[in-house]
């Protein structure tokens, strides 16, 4: 009995997972308002190319590239670190895996950061003084942070985007005008015929 608590003492390595699990946890909460502004960042994109706002619409996506990234990696590390707190020999790997839990704190702490909620991805159409001055910041922000790679897919993604607006704008439009009412006198006639048609087609009654 004197050997309970030790039996039942928290190692490092149950620590790193509870941790792991937790930041985990957090990602998927983060993943489905992520997606939410992503989306409304696309529709800003096309309404800026709607007014030839091209500069507008390619920040708009370099900001929905930059979130998504975010989310990529974080991913993407979490299944590295959990590699390594699996592993039996934990204590050779303990570093590492504290780093890489360090590390995801601070990812998930500048993904949050990027959920400042609608009124922020608002601000990448606004024309105040203040809303430009949030634009330059977050471009210069993206700056820093999308690898040449994800400029080129933000370009690519902008180019399908105007492709998909400018054939849209190209369909034919249905017609707007009514097609013509018949009139009272040719409805009239039309149900004189289809009586007397009635009538024609009825057996005599024999007396």
């Amino acid at each position: 009995m004197g050997n309970t608590n030790s039996s039942h003492k928290i190692s490092a390595q149950d620590r790193a997972i509870l941790d792991l699990k937790i930041q985990r946890d957090k990602l998927r909460q983060y993943r489905k308002r992520i997606t939410d502004l992503t989306d409304r960042e696309t529709e800003i994109a096309k309404e800026c190319l709607a007014r030839d706002d091209r500069k507008r619409a390619l920040l708009a996506l370099r900001r929905k590239k930059y979130q998504e990234s975010l989310l990529i990696n974080s991913e993407k590390e979490l299944d590295q670190l959990e590699q390594l707190i699996n592993q039996v020999e934990f204590s050779l790997v303990q570093k590492d895996v504290l780093f890489g839990l360090q590390q995801g704190t601070q990812v998930l702490q500048a993904i949050n950061k990027e959920m400042g909620g609608i009124e922020g991805v608002e601000k990448l159409m606004g024309e105040t003084e203040e809303a430009r001055a949030y634009q330059e910041e977050i471009s210069q922000m993206l700056s820093g942070n999308l690898s040449n790679q994800d400029e080129d897919e933000v370009e690519d993604e902008l180019a399908a985007l105007q492709q998909e607006m400018q054939r849209l704008q190209n369909l034919p439009h249905a017609p707007k005008s009514k097609l013509p009412e018949r009139s009272n006198e040719g409805e009239s006639q039309e149900i004189q015929y289809q009586e007397g048609s009635k009538a024609k087609a009825q057996p005599a009654i024999p007396a």
